[in-house]
């Protein structure tokens, strides 16, 4: 049956966008029907260069549904809307600035119960291909904003070309990033739990890495 509602849930979301698969855990239905800020339907040409952009989410960027609403095939706990920007990247607490004109939204929706996390990721302007040691170059980290630190979850890398580039979907724990901690540590996903976001969202952040910007393309904290 989830794999039906995943289905339906992926004609809703995008015509003609393919859904990257998750990385790790079952599979769950991306989100349910999406609906703009606005409130109006999802269009496949609605995240463009020409629309207008606010300090915290796009004019036409899909928002997660709140858990009341009724519209995803289980509750989230929480939801993230996040604009990630070049200036944000860290080298330690190096600013180590990405693309002035590169810009990402990830928005996410959790379920701490079945410790579970959706993703809508968009990446504008984000050259390069993608290029990091783990397993994927798309993550959240754990740090501080102006800090670095290592990667908790690792998404599948949006699809696209360098101008537009998205990724939708869900995964379940147990997670892993492809990176072991130092001195022979674990993976760095190893016991991570989604409720460790909802304890403390301005100790993580997400971001994207590519050939050209190996240390981050575009960088932006979940609060």
């Amino acid at each position: 049956m989830k794999f039906t509602i995943a289905a339906i849930a992926a004609t809703l979301l995008f015509t003609t966008t393919a859904i990257a698969a998750p990385t790790d855990g079952a599979t769950y239905a991306s989100y349910g029907s999406y609906q703009w800020a606005d409130g109006a339907p999802v269009s496949d040409q609605d995240v463009s260069k020409d629309n207008p952009k606010s300090p915290d989410v796009p004019a036409n960027m899909a928002v997660a549904p709140a858990a009341q609403s009724g519209r995803s095939p289980f509750v989230f706990t929480s939801t993230y809307n996040v604009v990630a920007l070049g200036s944000e990247v860290r080298n330690g607490t190096v600013s180590v600035p990405g693309p002035s004109d590169a810009i990402g939204y990830f928005n996410y929706g959790i379920n701490a119960h079945q410790d579970t996390i959706c993703y809508n990721i968009t990446l504008l302007n984000a050259a390069g291909t993608y290029q990091s040691p783990a397993k994927t170059a798309t993550h959240i980290h754990e740090a501080a904003r102006g800090a670095s630190g290592p990667p908790r979850l690792a998404f599948p890398n949006p699809i696209g070309d360098d101008y537009r580039r998205v990724s939708v979907g869900c995964m379940t724990g147990p997670f892993t990033t492809g990176i072991n901690a130092p001195n022979g540590g674990p993976d760095t996903g190893t016991g991570f739990k989604v409720a460790q976001i909802e304890a403390n969202p301005a100790g993580f952040f997400a971001d994207a890495h590519t050939n050209l910007f190996p240390l981050g393309v575009i960088r932006g904290q979940l609060a």
